[in-house]
């Protein structure tokens, strides 16, 4: 019932100030004279989207070629939403507004279930930080023994409450705009060679993660589960009996921005060795765990400034994550290595194998454009090197032969440069080149040492368990065989059946016949 209201409400604005729009633009004399012969002109034109590109030469193909690359690389949407979603939050606006104090309480006690008190000891009813449809409140729990790393009898958590009402108003708006998107590709021809439904379906989906709760929680946990024994990251605890589809707990640790250097400083935080351990990190997190942020951001970036964890990088968003698929992973590892060592015949190789490029590319003349792009890098002084940049090349190489790689490769090379970015940002003097270059080549040896040999072997014992049985299967293969070609040409069968028997048959008397002859000779000549 909301969408459709918001669907007329959207065509009474678009007849409304599209009206008002065109009396406005009409000369004052003849006004219904000029609309009613610009209607006649406009529905008589048999060129009129190209009369729209030569009245607007830039914006017409502008639009046109970033949807195209938009509907090719779905990934932009989810970085440009992201950017979009924490910019529309920095700002004062109504969708970043907070609920008033008075609100905090109703809308807790209807996203967890209970009332606020009961698990609560204190809560500030003052947001803490606002975005778009959540906010967060600083609380302390009750009953510190649920969690496992409370200190001094209780245990600080941040609350992240979805503003309901928001949360439909957005929903609302999203299905309006893909029966917008629909009704669009239905009646025009350009829409459909856009696929503007496509993109909207594609926008719903990342803005329904966005606000999936529960999805952000296992997010967390799962990244707290790879760095668990890691002194160099703290993920902060999910309190999962009091987190909901409308609400998310998590242990509260004190922290500040990567980009608040002048704090950092105060808190006695290396600068350097914090960029260092930040490239470490991102690059083990994506390329060794193959589950990283999709969209790191330097304003959510958090640096540890409590007596028990200082200088460690808090990974507590989990909004965007994405996974990078075991031979995605080994790619890149060592794609990137045999691009460090300029060994592009070998990474030229590696692209035609994994389907990156036809089949029929010629090697040389990949390794040639590799050769072509990389270079350069390479003549240049060390400390002015860039790993992104150069590693760009890995996935971009193989644009001229219509080759591709997946957007979840692109997604990580972007965190990777994203994050180098921001270790320049704290320390300019730092070879970044060489802090990814030495984690790249440490993973690879990891790859093709024991531990990976064992690592291989433990994807592959599902598939030798059943080697037991793999008689069973045969036989039962060649049954159904059977069973289908009898039943699929049945006649055809029988006619070559028989005529083996026959060919079988001759060659047996044949056998049977030289065996006598044989015999009967050798009897012959005895005598």
């Amino acid at each position: 019932m909301r969408t459709t209201l918001r669907r007329l409400l959207l065509l009474f604005c678009v007849l409304r100030y599209g009206a008002r729009l065109l009396w406005s633009a009409a000369p004052r004399t003849h006004r219904l004279h000029w609309i009613a012969s610009l209607t006649a002109r406009v529905s008589t034109s048999a060129d009129a989207r190209d009369a729209l590109h030569r009245a607007l030469p830039q914006l017409g193909p502008l639009v046109s070629a970033f949807a195209d690359y938009g509907v090719q690389h779905p990934q932009v949407f989810v970085q440009s939403l992201h950017d979009a979603a924490s910019l529309i939050g920095r700002t004062e606006t109504a969708l970043a507004a907070p609920l008033p104090p008075a609100a905090v309480v109703p809308a807790l006690r209807a996203a967890l279930g209970r009332a606020p008190e009961a698990v609560f000891a204190s809560i500030d009813l003052n947001a803490m930080e606002s975005t778009i449809a959540e906010q967060v409140h600083g609380a302390r729990l009750i009953a510190p023994e649920n969690a496992t790393r409370g200190d001094g009898g209780y245990f600080d958590v941040a609350v992240k409450l979805l503003r309901a009402g928001e949360v439909e108003r957005i929903g609302d708006d999203i299905a309006v705009l893909q029966w917008v998107a629909r009704l669009l590709e239905r009646f025009v021809p350009s829409a459909r060679e856009l696929q503007l439904h496509t993109m909207a379906q594609t926008l719903a989906a990342e803005v329904q993660r966005r606000f999936d709760l529960r999805a952000e929680a296992a997010s967390l946990s799962q990244t707290g589960q790879h760095f668990s024994n890691d002194n160099r990251v703290v993920v902060p605890e999910v309190v999962w009996g009091l987190s909901t589809d409308r609400a998310l707990v998590i242990e509260r640790i004190d922290t500040l921005a990567v980009t608040d250097l002048d704090g950092l400083r105060r808190h006695d935080i290396d600068l350097e060795a914090l960029a260092e351990r930040l490239v470490e990190v991102v690059v083990e997190q994506a390329f060794e765990h193959g589950f990283f942020h999709a969209a790191l951001d330097a304003e959510r970036l958090r640096v540890s400034i409590e007596p028990r964890t200082p200088g460690r990088l808090v990974f507590g968003d989990g909004k965007t994550m994405t996974t990078l698929s075991e031979p995605e992973r080994e790619f890149f590892i060592h794609g990137a290595n045999a691009l460090f060592e300029q060994d592009y015949g070998r990474l030229a190789a590696m692209h035609r194998e994994v389907g990156h490029v036809a089949s029929h590319t010629r090697d040389e003349v990949l390794e040639a454009e590799l050769r072509t792009r990389a270079e350069p890098h390479f003549a240049e002084p060390t400390e002015r090197r860039s790993a992104a940049a150069l590693l760009q090349h890995l996935l971009g190489a193989i644009e001229p032969f219509g080759g591709h790689v997946s957007p979840a490769l692109t997604l990580a090379h972007q965190t990777l440069a994203r994050a180098e970015s921001i270790a320049l940002a704290l320390a300019p003097n730092m070879d970044t080149w060489s802090v990814v270059k030495g984690v790249l080549k440490g993973l690879a040896r990891e790859d093709l040492g024991h531990r990976g040999w064992l690592k291989r072997l433990s994807r592959e014992l599902p598939h030798l368990a059943m080697l037991p049985r793999v008689p069973t299967l045969v036989v039962q293969g060649l049954q159904h065989w059977h069973d289908a070609g009898a039943q699929r040409d049945s006649h055809v069968w029988l006619t070559q059946l028989n005529r083996e028997q026959r060919l079988t048959q001759r060659l047996l008397w044949a056998c049977a016949l030289c065996g006598a002859l044989l015999g009967a000779g050798a009897i012959w000549l005895g005598r």
